[in-house]
């Protein structure tokens, strides 16, 4: 299949960018909505905010960013007004809040709240922080018993300390542009932007798909090979010349080469630095110290001991061992990158075939060195049985040069290497023709064994090599026939290039993902049970969540059949506004936006559950909003009319989750679902008293709430 580019559209990475960031210093958070009709109502909440109050994420979403279900008797009722104060007016805040968990214990709070703009400059959603100081808080008001006000200093401290965090945090989202030092330092930081972000590179950093780097990989792949051929020739054929002067010649030619394949390899190190790869997510990494990390834990060593720069001792003429000699053996080591980069070259079919013919005289290469070492060191022994008939000297007296003794006399080097290679090379693809023989006992031994080899490869690739490209190519042609199919299908029905383009990328995206396999087709012949086993496994996060807690196994193993996987990728619909609900979503990775006429109504991060809760009967369940995709998202969902029958199989279950599906759903998008659900803390009876205290707010919450209230003027 062709090079994985990874996942390219643009992103709105805003949620997992807050996320990121928060994580390490204190991740209890809300965002909420800025443009909200009726208050300003939550629409994402941290699992950190969660373990700080004791309330579920379910409980939160859409209360409102005041927080008043937080509230308590020891709430200021003047920090109160601030908040309300800082939302209206879209300003900053930050403020000690006494708040109450869900289990109606207090704590002290340090609340930060920070507007949000869009890239028009709107504000759009505010971004709150709750850092717990209740055991500062506490030291510092004992000790102001005795001492006056002096508690505040310490609790000054950590609103200090709270603010630089998260003005360190939102200079991240800002695009960083040519500023003057003195409005760097003394300017206000700037705040986050909700909007979908354009790719952020570095001019130095190369992208692993482009055509430039297709070119450096090209020029690496030959230097590659040249090292495969130059290495095993210098060691078998000019290291046992070393006192010659055809050994000076040869190694003055290729002396230039060698340096400059070494500097190609020690370049190529440098550039793997700064060269973008794609995650296990199928993420495109752009961040440098992530490739600085990735390259380091992958290849850099081996790349690192392969460009060990040997040929700069012939440079100026340092005498070496032939350990050295030896130890540029290593340099083959950059064949291993080879086999990493074959699923790119395997899209080609003149390539593949060129690099398996290549493979094969490589081999014939290497034993041709074998061959010609076998046969030197039966000259060097002087061993009189096998001194006169060892091949060497058989092809010496043919070219009429023969070895008068171990240094002296012999075929020249080009000569020997060109028997050599012969003789491996029919071997290999035949059993010889008898011309350049084995006649020693070691020749006889390794010839045997280049006969055995060569039967093999003539065997395995030369006898399949039909069956070995259709297995290579198997799902790359699979990949070509759908592609094929569709750019006919976009063809004949004459689409628009919007629409093709997102056709094409969607097509793309999600077989870089799956690779083109169908869960649900390769299962299908499989015995229910086991199919059963299996659902249960690749679908074991949705079926955690609290409302299938009640679940029988057999329950849960008719749900997990029917659960099937969906991809969505930045900017598509999951749901319009209006559209009949077919099913119930549970996001396993990405983040997406609930909208409704423009305005954001809750954001979805991993772990969310969306849809609706299903009526007594069969009626058709219309949305209240759309649900829109801000990155690349993985979703698992069950159809509302396969969940309708396995709860019709169990009816005991059925009563059960239809009671506890309100409470987890992180958004109900069953149309007629108020929008906000406001939280009350205090018992109904009680509401009237306690809104009393304040005339004017109380009206306009009264009126949110539809309470019939008679209020006497004077009151």
């Amino acid at each position: 299949m062709p090079v994985m580019k990874g996942l390219l559209a643009p992103q709105n990475t805003f949620l997992d960018t807050i996320a990121n960031h928060f994580d390490g210093t204190h991740s209890n958070f809300l965002l909420g909505n800025a443009q909200g009709r009726y208050g300003y109502p939550i629409v994402y909440c941290s699992d950190g905010f969660c373990e700080l109050t004791s309330f579920v994420r379910t409980e939160v979403m859409q209360k409102t960013c005041t927080c008043s279900f937080l509230h308590g008797a020891e709430t200021n009722e003047s920090v109160i007004q601030q908040v309300d104060k800082a939302l209206e007016g879209q300003q900053e805040y930050q403020g000690e809040v006494c708040f109450y968990r869900k289990n109606g214990n207090p704590f002290w709070c340090l609340l930060d709240i920070v507007p949000i703009k869009n890239e028009k400059g709107e504000v759009v959603l505010f971004l709150l922080s709750f850092k717990d100081v209740s055991e500062s808080y506490g030291k510092s008001h004992h000790f102001s018993q005795g001492e006056g006000e002096a508690w505040p200093h310490a609790f000054n401290n950590s609103q200090e300390r709270g603010r630089t965090i998260l003005h360190q945090m939102t200079n991240l989202f800002t695009k960083r542009g040519k500023r003057k030092l003195t409005n760097s330092v003394f300017q206000k930081p700037s705040l986050p932007e909700y909007k979908v972000a354009a790719v952020k590179k570095s001019r130095f950093i190369l992208l692993h798909y482009s055509i430039s780097k297709a070119l450096w990989d090209w020029l690496i792949l030959l230097a590659t090979f040249y090292v495969a051929v130059a290495v095993p020739y210098d060691i078998c054929f000019v290291n046992h010349d070393e006192g010659s002067d055809h050994h000076s010649l040869v190694s003055r030619s290729t002396i230039g080469s060698d340096i400059a394949v070494e500097m190609l390899f020690i370049l190529d190190i440098i550039l793997n630095f700064r060269t973008t790869y794609v995650s296990q997510s199928g993420q495109v990494v752009y961040d440098a110290r992530s490739i600085y990390l990735h390259y380091c834990t992958t290849w850099f060593f081996v790349d690192l001991i392969a460009a060990l720069p040997f040929d700069l001792l012939y440079a100026f003429n340092i005498t070496v061992t032939s350990l050295v000699h030896l130890l540029k053996t290593v340099r083959l080591l950059r064949l291993l990158r080879l086999l990493q980069k074959l699923d790119r070259y395997s899209q080609y079919s003149a390539v593949v075939l060129t690099l398996l013919m290549s493979v094969f005289a490589l081999l014939a290469h290497w034993m041709a060195c074998v061959w010609y070492v076998i046969g030197r060191k039966e000259i060097e022994s002087s061993d009189p049985v096998t001194w006169d008939i060892g091949w060497l000297q058989e092809l010496g007296k043919r070219l009429e040069t023969p070895y008068i003794n171990s240094t002296m006399g012999g075929p020249s080097i080009p000569s020997a290497y060109i028997a050599s290679l012969y003789f491996t090379l029919s071997s290999l693809t035949s059993v010889g023709f008898g011309n350049v023989c084995a006649n020693t006992d070691a020749e006889k031994i390794f010839s045997i064994c280049i006969m055995l080899m060569g039967a093999l490869m003539h065997a395995v690739v030369f006898g399949n090599v039909t069956a070995i490209i259709q297995r290579m190519y198997s799902r790359r042609s699979l990949y070509h026939t759908r592609m094929k199919d569709l750019k006919d299908f976009i063809r004949v029905h004459r689409l628009p290039q919007q629409l093709k383009q997102r056709m094409l990328e969607y097509f793309q995206a999600t077989w870089s993902v799956n690779n083109g396999i169908n869960a649900n087709e390769l299962l299908h012949d499989f015995p229910d049970e086991l199919r059963a086993d299996i659902a249960m496994h690749l679908n074991k996060d949705i079926l955690q969540l609290p409302v299938f807690e009640r679940a029988s196994r057999g329950c849960l193993r008719s749900l997990s059949l029917h659960i099937k996987t969906s991809f969505c990728a930045p900017g598509e619909y999951l749901i319009r506004h209006g559209d009949a609900l077919q099913a119930n979503y549970f996001v396993c990775s990405g983040s997406l936006e609930v909208l409704k006429d423009g305005m954001v109504l809750a954001i979805l991060g991993k772990g969310d559950l969306i849809g609706a809760d299903l009526p007594e009967n069969d009626l058709v369940i219309k949305t209240n909003a759309d649900v829109k995709a801000l990155t690349y998202c993985d979703l698992q969902y069950i159809s509302v009319r396969a969940l309708r029958e396995v709860l019709g199989l169990y009816p005991e279950y059925g009563s059960r989750f239809s009671s506890d599906i309100h409470h987890n759903l992180t958004y109900n998008l069953r149309e007629g679902t108020p929008p906000y659900c406001i939280f009350w803390p205090y018992p109904y009876t009680d509401i009237k008293g306690i809104l009393l205290k304040k005339k004017k707010r109380n009206l306009a919450t009264l009126r949110l709430l539809q309470l019939p209230l008679n209020v006497n003027n004077n009151t």
